[in-house]
Order: structure tokens, then C-alpha cells, then sequence
């Protein structure tokens, strides 16, 4: 999808219009349910020894419709937690001065390197997992203080004072250059090597990725331990959150109630993690499902009150 999205789509640099950013969007969600039916059925015959071995999560051997449901509700957290993102990294542009046709060179190699940074991550956090169950209780603490300063924290303020450092820390090592040169991250200037400004923007998105993932991917192990179910639910959110930015960046803003919904969902993500034996005992084998629905539940609230404040606002403004 990367390869026929730079290769073929968008070979030459242009601005992403919200039509051509949500027809990718909505085929990549097609092929992430797509996906789903192809893990149920993987799971279901065990192929390459998947579902063969307890999850460390809640201890259930994944069969088919277990692997499929808890593939859904990764992929929807992730993809819902993508969605401060989006925010950071319109701000990050902003920021910067990076126009329009030149934003999506830098994502897609932001992306690039988000897929290869999270694979690691994925795998350091299963072996972890697998050794010491404990982790996963550490991972829930996380999980709700992250609710907690999301819930409090100016990601404006958040933002300028990691750009800042990021920077300084880049100048040490490379000088940067002024000046935007076409789509390209160096440039020659009386004879020196620098980094132009794409070039901090996708450093700085990387950073911004790192730390998101340290939220998103405990949230992740909060469903299952399984790594490759934690693993294809990133990257099927991450291959989205590219065309997720010039969907939602010119309307990222109207959704204000957005942030409390997903600072709720870590919050309760964080307390599923601490309580999965208790509330195994009490809801049974269906917490899963239960939790899918909190999760669409939140979103969906949040999203339809954000827009009726908005329309009520704009009705105030008109009168």
C-alpha cells in the first residue's frame, strides 16, 4: 500500500484534497476488515503455529472468532488514539512552514520509519510480557497516568518544548538549512551538506511517534499479548493515519470533546489491564466484545458532541 500510494498515486508532489485522503482512508479500512476475516480463518486452521499457544493477556487459546474480535478492537483503539496524531502533526507543519504539496513526502517516510520503530517496540514489549506477566500491571499504571496528563496537558505546550530540545539536539550534529528545496530533506550550500526544514519535520514526527507509541502500544497489550495481532492492528492504523491527516487536519479542531473521549478510553484501557482476572470472573469470556463497544460508544459520543456544539456555536456567532 506504501509502494502504490508514493509509486503510483502520488508521484509527483501536489496537495491531497479531503476527497482523494478519505477514498484511501475508506479503502484501507476495507482492507483492514478484509484482514479480520483472514486472521479468523489463520487462527481457526493454526497456520504458522498462530493460535496455538495461550494468550498471556487472559490465558484463552485464539481461535478464529477470539483472534478476528480482538484484531477489531486493537485496530480501533490504535486508529482512535492516531487521531492526537493527526493534531501534533498539523501543528508540527504549522510550526515549521511545511507546504501543503510537500506533507506528504514527509509522512510517508514518517510512516516508513513508525512502521519499523513499532515492529521493535512490539517485539521487546511480547518478550517482556512472556517473562513477566507483572509487566502487564506496570503497562495498566501507565496506561491510566497517560489518561491523566492527557486530560490536563496543552499539547501546544507539550509540543513546543519537545520541538525545541529535538532541535537543538539535531544542530548539534547537522546544520540546518532556512530554506524549503523542493521535496528533497538535504541540500548543498557553499559546499556544505544541510538538513532542510522536511527534514526536521520528519524527525520531529518520528519523536512525536515514539512517545505516542508508548501509549498506544500498551493500550494494545491491554487486548491481547498476541505480537502479531498487536503488530498487524499498528500497521493497518498506521498505513491510515496518513491519509487520517488530510482528512481531519482542516477539521481536527471542531472536534473538541475528542481528547477527554480518548483520554477516557486509555483511562479504561489502563483499568482493564489492572482488573482482566476480576472482570474475566464477572463478565466472562465477552469482555473483549464489551470493551469494543465502550470504545465505539466513546467515539461516537464524543464525535456527535462535538458537532452539536459546534453548530450551536456557529448559531451563536450568527445572531
Amino acid at each position: 500500500m506504501l509502494a502504490i500510494d508514493l509509486g503510483v498515486l502520488n508521484r509527483r508532489a501536489h496537495v491531497v484534497s479531503i476527497r482523494e485522503a478519505l477514498v484511501f482512508t475508506s479503502i484501507l479500512v476495507v482492507l483492514a476488515m478484509a484482514f479480520t476475516g483472514i486472521a479468523w480463518v489463520a487462527y481457526d486452521h493454526q497456520w504458522m503455529t498462530l493460535g496455538t499457544q495461550p494468550d498471556r493477556m487472559d490465558g484463552a487459546i485464539n481461535d478464529g472468532r477470539l483472534a478476528a474480535l480482538k484484531f477489531v478492537t486493537c485496530y480501533l483503539i490504535e486508529l482512535s488514539l492516531s487521531a492526537d496524531n493527526v493534531f501534533v502533526m498539523a501543528m508540527i507543519f504549522a510550526h515549521l512552514r511545511i507546504p501543503a504539496q510537500y506533507q506528504h513526502r514527509v509522512l510517508f517516510w514518517g510512516i516508513l520509519g513508525a512502521l519499523l520503530m513499532r515492529g521493535a517496540m512490539i517485539a521487546v514489549g511480547s518478550a517482556l510480557v512472556a517473562r513477566y506477566h507483572w509487566v502487564l500491571y506496570l503497562f495498566g499504571l501507565f496506561l491510566i497516568y497517560t489518561a491523566v496528563r492527557m486530560a490536563v496537558t496543552k499539547d501546544e505546550a507539550a509540543l513546543e518544548a519537545e520541538e525545541v530540545f529535538i532541535v537543538r539536539q539535531i544542530r548539534r550534529v547537522f546544520p540546518i538549512s532556512g530554506t524549503i528545496s523542493g521535496h528533497h530533506l538535504t541540500v548543498r550550500l557553499d559546499g556544505r551538506r544541510m538538513l532542510t526544514p522536511l527534514a526536521v519535520a520528519l524527525v520531529l514526527i518520528e519523536a512525536m511517534d515514539v512517545i505516542f507509541a508508548l501509549d498506544s502500544i500498551p493500550a494494545a497489550f491491554a487486548i491481547t499479548a498476541d505480537p502479531f495481532l498487536v503488530f498487524t492492528s499498528n500497521v493497518f492504523a498506521i498505513l491510515g493515519l496518513r491519509s487520517l491527516y488530510f482528512a481531519l487536519a482542516g477539521a481536527i479542531e471542531k472536534f473538541r470533546y475528542l481528547k477527554p473521549a480518548l483520554s477516557t478510553i486509555l483511562g479504561l484501557i489502563g483499568l482493564k489491564m489492572l482488573t482482566a482476572d476480576l472482570l474475566k470472573e464477572y463478565l466472562g469470556p465477552r469482555v473483549n466484545l464489551y470493551v469494543l463497544g465502550l470504545v465505539i460508544g466513546i467515539l461516537v459520543v464524543s464525535v456527535v458532541a462535538s458537532l452539536v456544539a459546534d453548530r450551536h456555536q456557529r448559531g451563536r456567532g450568527s445572531s
